[in-house]
C-alpha cells in the first residue's frame, strides 16, 4: 500500500519590512494548507533580509530565542491547520551567542525541537561566521505525525557526512532551507554552473540515502545578491520532480510516494554494502600522515 505525504514549498523574496515578511510566510504556509500540504517548509532565515552579507553588529537585533515568540506564533498555525511547520529562524541562544536554527512545529502545535546549522560558511557575500557558532546539538530528526524528518541548513546541503548521519537515524526525508543566489552581475556559464553543482549534490544525497530531499530557497535581488529560488524535491532516487523558476515567488504542494524509499534501497543496496569498519580516516582534517 502507498503512503503518501504532501510537502509543501515557500519560495518568497523578502524586505527590510520585518513584520511583511513574516506576514507573506504565513499566508504561504496558508495557501500551502489550502492546496493539501501535511509538511510545510519555509526558506532559510524567511524573516528579513540576508543581513550576513555584511558584518554589522546592529544585526544581531534580529535574533530572537527559541522557542520564542515566532515559534509560539507557528505554533498555533500548526494546531489551526493541523500540518508541520518547518521555520528557518536565527536564534539568541544567550548574550553573545547566536544559531543559525530551525525550528519544527508538529500538527497538534507541539514544539518538537531545533536544529543548529552545523556548517558555517565565510566567503564573500555570506559573512555567517560573523553571526553564527556552529551547531551544538549534533544532527536532529523529528517525528512529525506525517513522517520521521531531518532538518539540515543550507550550506550544510554540501556536506555527505551530515546527510548520511541524518538519514541513519531514521529521517524519511531530508529539509534543507536555504539562502543562496548569483552575483547580480555575474555571467550566466557561471550561474548555471553552479546551480547544477548545487542541485547535484543534493541529488547524490538522495540517490546514496534512498530518502527524497526537498530544498527551498529565497527569491530577488538584495544588494549584490540575486537569490536564485530553484527550490525543488527529489524522489528517493534523486530524480527532480518538482523544480521552481528562479525569478518568482510561489507556493508549491508536492505528493511523495513514501514506499519508493524501500524500494529503491532494496534495489539499489547501498546501506547493505556499506563498509562502516573502513570509514575511520574520515575523521581526519586530511589525509596526509600515516
Amino acid at each position: 500500500m502507498k503512503r503518501l505525504v504532501k510537502v509543501g514549498l515557500v519560495q518568497n523574496s523578502c524586505s527590510a519590512d520585518l513584520a511583511s515578511n513574516f506576514q507573506k510566510s504565513v499566508q504561504g504556509i496558508r495557501e500551502a494548507a489550502a492546496k493539501g500540504a501535511q509538511i510545510v517548509c519555509l526558506q532559510e532565515l524567511f524573516g528579513s533580509l540576508y543581513f550576513c552579507d555584511i558584518e554589522d553588529h546592529g544585526n544581531f537585533e534580529l535574533a530572537e530565542k527559541i522557542p520564542g515568540p515566532a515559534t509560539e506564533q507557528f505554533s498555533q498555525l500548526a494546531k489551526e491547520l493541523g500540518i508541520v511547520i518547518i521555520a528557518s529562524l536565527f536564534e539568541k541562544r544567550a548574550e553573545g551567542l547566536y544559531h543559525n536554527t530551525t525550528a519544527v512545529l508538529d500538527a497538534d502545535g507541539s514544539y518538537l525541537g531545533k536544529y543548529r546549522k552545523m556548517h558555517i560558511p565565510d566567503d564573500p557575500g555570506y559573512y555567517e561566521k560573523f553571526y553564527f557558532t556552529p551547531g551544538d546539538l549534533g544532527y536532529k530528526v523529528f517525528k512529525t505525525k506525517f513522517a520521521t524528518i531531518g532538518v539540515l541548513i543550507c550550506w550544510d546541503q554540501w556536506y555527505p557526512e551530515a546527510a548520511r548521519i541524518t538519514a541513519l537515524m531514521g529521517a524519511e526525508l531530508l529539509f534543507y532551507p536555504t539562502a543562496i543566489g548569483w552575483h547580480k552581475d555575474q555571467d550566466e556559464v557561471t550561474n548555471k554552473e553552479q546551480y547544477h553543482a548545487w542541485q547535484t549534490v543534493q541529488k547524490s544525497h538522495a540517490v546514496a540515502n534512498g530518502v527524497p530531499v526537498i530544498s527551498v530557497n529565497r527569491v530577488g535581488i538584495e544588494g549584490d545578491m540575486k537569490f536564485w529560488g530553484g527550490s525543488f524535491v527529489t524522489n528517493a532516487f534523486g530524480w527532480v520532480t518538482y523544480q521552481a523558476d528562479h525569478e518568482n515567488e510561489l507556493v508549491h504542494v508536492e505528493t511523495i510516494d513514501m514506499s519508493q524509499s524501500d524500494r529503491y534501497r532494496t534495489h539499489w543496496p547501498f546501506l547493505r554494502d556499506r563498509r562502516i569498519e573502513t570509514y575511520t580516516p574520515i575523521l581526519k582534517r586530511f589525509i596526509d600522515e600515516d
